[in-house]
């Protein structure tokens, strides 16, 4: 079976009074992703006696701090890639190039920022923020696919994505050895499902222990899963940064969201363990959540 996207990576390519107007569907489910995220945000605000106008304006922040982040956090692992380039065309995303893991330190800083500026704790609104922050992701992760890229190497499976010639990396351009129907890894739909999955674990977790879990837990259990799926998916690409700075398969060097990832499962984990050593759990539990 095989995965190939219904349409050009356009939503919108035409003109309107001799003006381009241009709608990419990465963008489009970029913003659906974090929508969908923010009105589950706001209802588990809301269960917590939180006001949830303040998701949206969360949302806003951490969405151009999350962009920005992604690019900056790109554009330093790829740097041979931009040498010479005005400052507009390194920080501008449309060119191509942009991290997950720059975007969640950037979503982060956003929370930081606002959560202070406001007088609200940062820890609790991690807890409502985090979990559905996979929605997010997992949703905008089919920009990739409408863009055809974000994909593995090729598989044997019987299961896969086509990809056309013009979005190959090389060696995999070579028509010859990897005729038009090979099909690659479809990590985008792996992280897709994985994220899900992790959303719903989360929620899980937080229901079923909530007299064990403390102020902030949702952050580092999201951090141990996100960057678990995250571990053994980039194993499988082919366009991974790597701390070499150039993008590819990183032979001879290692791959950069591996290394990030691994930071996440042993931030996370450690933490977990070390907030119970300290301060063992009581009858003090996170506020109810249904969502």
């Amino acid at each position: 079976m095989e995965l190939y996207p219904p349409d050009d990576p356009f939503l919108i390519d035409t003109l309107v009074f001799g003006l381009p107007l241009t709608v990419r569907w990465y963008g489009v489910l970029i913003v659906s992703g974090a929508l969908l995220a923010g009105v589950v945000a706001t209802h588990r605000a809301r269960a917590r006696g939180q006001n949830p106008e303040h998701v949206w304006n969360l949302l806003l922040l951490g969405m151009v701090l999350g962009v920005l982040g992604a690019r900056l956090y790109y554009v330093a692992f790829a740097w041979p890639r931009f040498v010479g380039r005005s400052l507009l065309e390194i920080l501008n995303p449309a060119s191509g190039g942009l991290a997950i893991h720059g975007a969640l330190l950037g979503a982060v800083a956003a929370a930081l920022i606002y959560t202070r500026r406001s007088g609200l704790s940062l820890l609790a609104w991690l807890d409502i923020c985090m979990p559905p922050f996979l929605i997010a992701q997992a949703v905008g992760r089919w920009g990739n696919f409408m863009n055809q890229e974000a994909y593995g190497r090729p598989t044997d499976l019987g299961f896969g994505v086509r990809i056309d010639e013009a979005h190959r990396l090389p060696p995999f351009d070579d028509m010859d050895v990897y005729p038009p129907d090979t099909l690659f890894h479809a990590t985008f739909l792996y992280e897709s499902l994985w994220n899900g999955a992790g959303f719903a674990l989360l929620i899980g977790l937080e229901r079923r222990f909530r007299g064990w879990l403390r102020p902030g837990d949702m952050a580092l259990l999201y951090a141990v899963w996100y960057g678990l799926g995250r571990l053994w998916i980039e194993g499988l690409r082919t366009d991974s940064l790597c701390t070499s700075g150039v993008g590819g398969g990183c032979e001879g060097a290692l791959r950069a969201a591996q290394i990030a990832s691994l930071l996440l499962i042993a931030g996370g984990a450690l933490g977990l363990i070390l907030r119970r050593l300290r301060h063992p759990p009581s009858s003090e539990a996170l506020p109810a959540s249904e969502t």
